[in-house]
């Protein structure tokens, strides 16, 4: 039996991550980060949208002009919101009104493997887990970031129609 929740501790806490690789011309390198963003609660498409938006920013502060988005077929990277909201965002890319296009690119069904970040989240989980005993959130998180050597970002909000 698991030792139940602290009643100031969200029941739920999901974790939202882009491996982003690019190559450093300066540096005639290939190079890597990870972004992750945390939110109170379960992926939903309102919250998957938002992280979308996120790295839009990121990229385009970055100067970069498209999103290769490689990812499983999760219920909130599949739903007709996310894919509604990529579209506008296209649009609004192709008008000019924004800087990064979204390429999508779905894996087949049931081949992680082909996904570049499966291999992060499988050490990183190993890396952080407590036997023992429930982390609290903050505790979760600050192994996160440590064990997957990502900048903190702040957190997502949940929609409050999902709420």
């Amino acid at each position: 039996m698991e030792p139940p929740v602290a009643k100031d501790e969200p029941q739920a806490v999901a974790c939202y991550g882009l491996l982003v690789r690019w190559w450093d011309e300066a540096a005639d390198d290939p190079r890597e980060a990870l972004w992750l963003r945390f939110v109170d609660g379960r992926p939903i498409s309102g919250v998957t949208t938002q992280c979308l938006a996120w790295c839009c920013e990121q990229l385009a502060a970055a100067g970069k002009v498209a999103l290769l988005l490689v990812w499983d077929n999760a219920s909130w990277h599949l739903s007709r919101e996310v894919a509604g909201w990529i579209a506008a965002h296209n649009r609004q890319v192709k008008a000019g009104e924004a800087a990064v296009r979204i390429v999508s690119c779905p894996l087949p069904i049931k081949s992680p493997w082909l996904n570049p970040i499966e291999p992060k989240w499988v050490h990183g989980k190993k890396r952080i887990v407590e036997p023992a005993r429930l982390l609290t959130r903050d505790e979760l998180e600050t192994r996160v970031y440590e064990a997957l050597g990502a900048a903190h970002a702040d957190h997502l909000t949940m929609p409050e129609k999902a709420a």
